[in-house]
């Protein structure tokens, strides 16, 4: 997912804030993850990476996601990204649940 960050006048940011699957999906770029690969391997490249799960920065380490997912061997990119999707919901409505993620949806920045 990814949203327009607020307008400062300034064009020197990014046009869209990338997070969950978006993000993740980047980082899988960068990283040249290869396919088929096993969550063993997603953790040694990627289990450091902190990804943001909202479009307020909050974020969550790449290994601590894959703990969530009990699937171990991924096929294809879309099979990981199905399988930590429920991930990056959950903690997207926990997020917004709590008085501080409240708060953050009332403040534009």
């Amino acid at each position: 997912m990814g949203v327009r960050p607020p307008s400062n006048d300034i064009d020197d940011g990014p046009d869209v804030v990338e997070f969950g699957i978006a993000a993740l999906d980047a980082q899988l770029s960068e990283a040249e993850v290869s396919y088929p690969t096993t969550k063993r391997d997603l953790r040694d490249r990627l289990g450091h990476a902190e990804i943001p799960y909202d479009a307020s920065g909050s974020a969550i380490s790449f290994g601590d996601i894959l703990d969530e997912v009990g699937q171990t061997e991924f096929e294809t990119e879309q099979e990981l990204l199905n399988a930590v999707h429920p991930v990056f919901e959950r903690k997207r409505e926990a997020s917004s649940r709590s008085l501080l993620g409240q708060i953050r949806r009332l403040v534009p920045f």
